[in-house]
Parts: C-alpha cells; structure tokens; sequence
C-alpha cells in the first residue's frame, strides 16, 4: 500500500507517466488517460490539469485562477486543493 500524498497549497504536482492528459478527435473532449480508467474532466478540472506541469506550486496557480475568473481566492483554494486531493487519492497527480 502506498503513503497518501497530502496536497496543500505548497505542494508542486504534474501527471505520472502512466497518466495523459488528452483531447480525444472521436469524442470531441478532452480525457485524462490511466492504466484501465478515463476521466472525463469538466472545463475548471481541465484548467487546473493543464496547470500541473510539476514547477508550479499549487499556490500559483490558485492565484492565477482567482485572478483570471475574478473569484474570492479563499473559494478558489478549496475547490482547488479538494479536486487535486481527490486525483492524488487516485493515482492520477504526483509530486
């Protein structure tokens, strides 16, 4: 069994090698590709995806994202950190 990785928002994350994420022609969407799974990602999941290339801190990007969306920072941090939690509980983020 493997440690859980607990995201916060110093945490510095991309995808695994095992992971891609991709824009499928046949379906007209994007998918985040895993060994015998695939998400689909809504709009704000993809924004942040697209985020993780493992130089960035979490921190960061919740800045840019709050900025760009004119958004309380605070809402942004939690449904960021919550989503990004979720993927590590999976597999599908790391450090």
């Amino acid at each position: 069994m493997r440690e859980r990785l607990l995201v916060d928002e110093s945490s510095v994350l991309h995808l695994p090698r095992y992971v891609r994420l991709g824009f499928d022609q046949l379906r007209a969407c994007w998918l985040v590709l895993a060994p015998e799974r695939m998400y689909v990602p809504d709009k704000i999941a993809l924004e942040i995806l697209k985020r993780l290339d493992g130089v960035r801190r979490i921190e960061l990007i919740v800045d840019t994202l709050a900025k760009e969306h004119a958004a309380e920072r605070k809402t942004i941090a939690t449904d960021v950190l919550k989503l990004l939690q979720e993927l590590a509980d999976k597999g599908l983020v790391s450090t």
